[in-house]
């Protein structure tokens, strides 16, 4: 047996030595670029907005994104700088968000409640300072009720003081592109120059339900309690009960900023954020954003060709350890479509036929491109999946000892 794997071993080394040497000498390949998919009849993609307040809404501003590209459908007053009361805690439980994905947080650590905290005042569930509660319950109490006694305390815990958490809110909503923002506060009670946008609220909210989708599992919540059942909970956000596809996000009212909203829905793949600010009663902001999503859902539809890291093709490897590579979209590939117009968008995915090794993994080797008449509307970049070494003398005599491990010692 140890004889015959002998003879195996060096029937292998010889294979190995020969494709190394004629892969050294091997002249390198042009690029061919050529179409892996033919033509698939879809929609046109979106480019017109509706900024003519078609809808006869009769908040101060409003506006409606497709979710996963922010792509702008509807818009009012988008820049108008107005108080956006507890729509503010869009940014807050974000940043909550990013702490607990960061390793900062755990869902079960305990929070303490400051005397700062306990007197907030406005929407609230009573936090005692001699009581602790979960950042689960927290989170909870803040997208649920819109407790500010339980964002003060977060942000106590997370920044040392809610100034430090309102000076990391701000920082955010600059490298966020949030340039019509200035927050005061992490509540969102009225303050002079704590301020924002219709389209600055439509980015954070994009932000938060696109980063950490995980964050749907409270704003869904209708009904619930805390203490032990204690203490009672009922959604803020009417829609919640009585949209389909409701999956969020936020209320806020105060007697100077009067009603705004975030409302976020999602049906058949597609996924929609309307914002209202300064609507004239409760009623009319849940009536208006309603209004916004119909709007979307009946006119627009989401296309995804791709999702991330799935495989377009697999294609050849000159002079690498390895003789080929499967190659990912780098991200999601969809369009937002105009319902009505069914044909149109051409599909090419350019890749060579070879690349010559060394590859990193995430290298871009090609693209995916989708247009409509003879226009580019989006580009993916395409890239390897893994690294590739050049094969060299070093690199095959590691693949000659793997290979001896795996058919066994002699």
């Amino acid at each position: 047996m140890k004889f015959i794997n002998k003879i195996f071993l060096i029937l292998i080394t010889i294979f190995v030595v020969t494709s190394f040497l004629s892969m050294s000498f091997a002249s390198d390949t042009k690029y061919v670029w050529s179409p892996l998919k033919s033509t698939t009849p879809t929609s046109t993609s979106v480019t017109n907005v509706d900024n003519n307040n078609s809808l006869n809404l009769e908040s101060g501003a409003a506006i409606l994104i497709e979710q996963s590209t922010g792509q702008i459908l509807y818009s009012h007053n988008v820049h108008e700088k107005l108080r956006p009361a507890s729509v503010t805690k869009i940014m807050s439980i974000l940043l909550i968000m990013e702490q607990i994905n960061n390793g900062n947080l755990s869902l079960d650590e305990q929070i303490p409640c400051s005397e700062t905290a306990a007197s907030m005042g406005g929407s609230q569930i009573w936090l005692d300072t001699r009581e602790t509660l979960s950042v689960n319950d927290m989170l909870k109490a803040i997208c649920v009720v819109s407790a500010n006694d339980c964002v003060v305390a977060m942000a106590e815990r997370i920044a040392g003081s809610e100034s430090a958490f309102v000076n990391m809110m701000n920082e955010k909503a600059r490298q966020l592109g949030m340039t019509d923002t200035t927050f005061k506060n992490c509540h969102g009670i009225d303050e002079d120059g704590h301020v924002t946008s219709a389209c600055d609220i439509s980015l954070m909210s994009k932000e938060l339900l696109n980063k950490y989708p995980e964050i749907t599992k409270y704003t869904t919540i209708w009904m619930d309690s805390l203490r032990d059942g204690k203490s009672q909970l009922v959604n803020t956000n009417k829609l919640i009960r009585n949209y389909k596809g409701a999956t969020g996000l936020k209320t806020g009212s105060t007697s100077q900023a009067l009603y705004n909203l975030s409302a976020s829905a999602t049906r058949d793949d597609l996924s929609l954020i309307a914002v209202i600010l300064r609507a004239p009663s409760t009623k009319v902001r849940f009536d208006e954003a309603q209004k916004l999503l119909d709007y979307g859902f009946n006119n627009f539809l989401y296309k995804q060709f791709a999702k991330k890291d799935d495989i377009a093709k697999n294609i050849n490897v000159l002079k690498g350890i390895n003789t080929s590579v499967d190659i990912a979209f780098e991200n999601n590939a969809g369009i937002l479509l105009k319902k009505g117009n069914e044909n149109g968008i051409d599909q090419i995915i350019n890749l060579p036929d070879s690349v010559n090794a060394p590859i990193t993994k995430g290298q871009k080797l090609g693209e995916v491109t989708y247009s409509s008449n003879g226009d580019t509307i989006l580009t993916i970049d395409l890239v390897s999946t893994k690294d590739i070494e050049k094969i060299n003398l070093f690199a095959m005599c590691k693949k000659i000892y793997s290979m001896w491990f795996s058919f066994g010692r002699f």
